[in-house]
């Protein structure tokens, strides 16, 4: 591992749908148990909503997509799997008695990864053959979007199935956290439970509703979370003397009877009764399948936030994107338009009728550009250095709606070019039927960063640029190139 690999997923609720959804997106080939009658039907439901949303996160396309298999039994779903995710219910017995079936069937080299929130590695491995290749890999919902995974050895297991686990999950796009000592309910879930417990409380004793107490999170601390944590949230609220003043100021608190953590409510029918109702009044106007997508859809925008700052998931996200467009293939050929940027439409780009704004075409034909401009050697390094093409004008001509969640592909063609100018035009197709959906046409002057002035580009530059100008040459003219506004065509 890594590398395309034969994945089998078993258990297909929540979880294990997040991760055939997750793995399957990704490149490798699913085999999925589960015996529940319906679960073709919520597989199905979960990658639609992941093929809708994950794309969403990247600049470039995913990896192609892997084969899933339904399995008709626990046997043929493991056979020459490399590695297995479970995903069963929470049961002790059950798990263990799905590791005897797994171990009588799989490959003797295959790792086992344990979806389990609270169990201990070495609770799950009692009464295995070989305990070594077992661990929890614990992820969260939705598992095809958030990239944290909890990674927790147990006492058999052996270094090395930690490390091709931790490079499995990597190159799918998630965040391994090694767990250094194992624990029940490992290092989130403790934390989520803190904060569970003191909710249940505060719903109890009649000081706020469900609503008002999501609210408190999410127009609150669960907005800093995001990106900086709890520790490092502190560490700023500390001013200037840092993370020592505030625990020195704040610190006596923790000695206040402000929290019952060390409690819970009995969860007698009236509470549990008043918890549903205010639920139902929050949310109950949306099916699961509506929340889910619009779960998705402000993920996709808290990301692509952290994305475009390279903070914390981000900054993950715009690795796992690199090694995307690693994947791009052999260099585009000189004599034909080039293919430089491919992507589906993520929910953000639409407007109220469904459609990709206006400013998202001048971003797809801005990141053609960028993509031609490091093609011929003026892309990032050259920047840095002093020099850049800068646009000047632009043209954009649209012939046909984008819809969310619409997979599109952009051309780029050379007119005409010297050592100082560029001229290029763009279209936007259809990834599936390469249908033209608009046209956009720019003047780019090469430019000294320090004075603002053109100048020549960089010999390097322009032998590149004016090989492809060259090879270009014999290209018919695109029927909108030089087409001023409210011509008729």
């Amino acid at each position: 591992m890594p590398g395309r690999e034969r994945i089998a997923c078993i258990g297909g609720g929540v979880i294990g749908g997040g991760w055939v959804a997750r793995f399957l997106l990704h490149g490798h080939d699913v085999a999925l148990f589960d015996p529940a009658p319906d679960a073709e039907r919520k597989i199905g439901e979960v990658l639609e909503n992941a093929r809708r949303s994950l794309p969403g996160l990247y600049d470039v396309p995913l990896s192609p997509e892997g084969r899933l298999t339904f399995a008709g039994t626990l046997a043929e779903a493991v056979s020459g799997a490399a590695f297995i995710q479970e995903s069963v219910p929470e049961r002790l017995d059950l798990k263990r008695q799905v590791y005897r079936d797994i171990e009588a069937h799989a490959d003797a080299e295959a790792v086992i990864g344990s979806s389990t929130s609270g169990f201990k590695p070495s609770d799950l491995q009692d009464g295995m053959v070989h305990p070594q290749r077992l661990l929890v890999t614990h992820p969260f919902n939705p598992v095809y979007l958030l990239p944290l995974v909890e990674v927790v050895p147990g006492a058999a297991t052996t270094s090395d199935v930690v490390e091709q686990t931790e490079r499995l999950l990597d190159s799918v796009g998630m965040k391994p956290l090694v767990v250094r000592r194992e624990i029940d309910a490992h290092i989130a879930d403790r934390l989520l439970e803190a904060v569970w417990r003191e909710s249940l409380w505060l719903v109890n004793d009649g000081i706020a509703t469900t609503r008002e107490i999501d609210d408190a999170i999410r127009y609150g601390f669960g907005l800093r979370w995001a990106q900086m944590g709890l520790f490092e949230t502190y560490r700023v609220a500390g001013g200037e003397a840092g993370m020592a003043h505030f625990i020195t100021q704040f610190g006596p608190a923790l000695q206040w009877p402000w929290t019952r953590l060390t409690d819970v409510p009995e969860l007698t029918d009236e509470l549990v009764g008043r918890i549903a109702d205010q639920s139902d009044a929050q949310s109950g106007a949306y099916s699961i399948r509506e929340l889910e997508r619009i779960r998705d859809d402000n993920l996709v925008g808290i990301l692509a936030a952290l994305k475009a700052t390279d903070w914390g998931a981000g900054e993950l996200l715009n690795r796992q994107q690199a090694r995307l467009a690693g994947q791009g293939g052999a260099a585009p050929e000189f004599d034909r338009p080039l293919r430089l940027l491919e992507r589906p439409v993520p929910p953000s780009w639409v407007d109220y009728n469904g459609h990709m704004t206006e400013h998202r075409y001048l971003q797809v034909f801005g990141d053609t550009a960028d993509a031609l401009l490091a093609l011929i050697g003026a892309g990032g390094e050259y920047v840095a250095g002093g020099h850049s093409y800068y646009t000047a004008e632009t043209h954009i001509v649209y012939r046909a709606e984008i819809k969310g969640g619409d997979r599109i592909y952009a051309t780029c063609q050379v007119l005409k070019c010297d050592e100082k100018r560029l001229h290029i035009f763009h279209r936007i197709h259809d990834g599936e039927s390469d249908a033209l959906l608009a046209s956009g046409e720019q003047i780019l002057l090469h430019v000294d960063a320090a004075s603002g002035k053109t100048c020549p580009a960089a010999p390097d530059v322009k032998e590149t640029l004016f090989r492809l100008a060259a090879a270009q040459a014999d290209l018919p003219r695109p029927e909108d190139a030089g087409r001023h506004v409210g011509k008729r065509g």
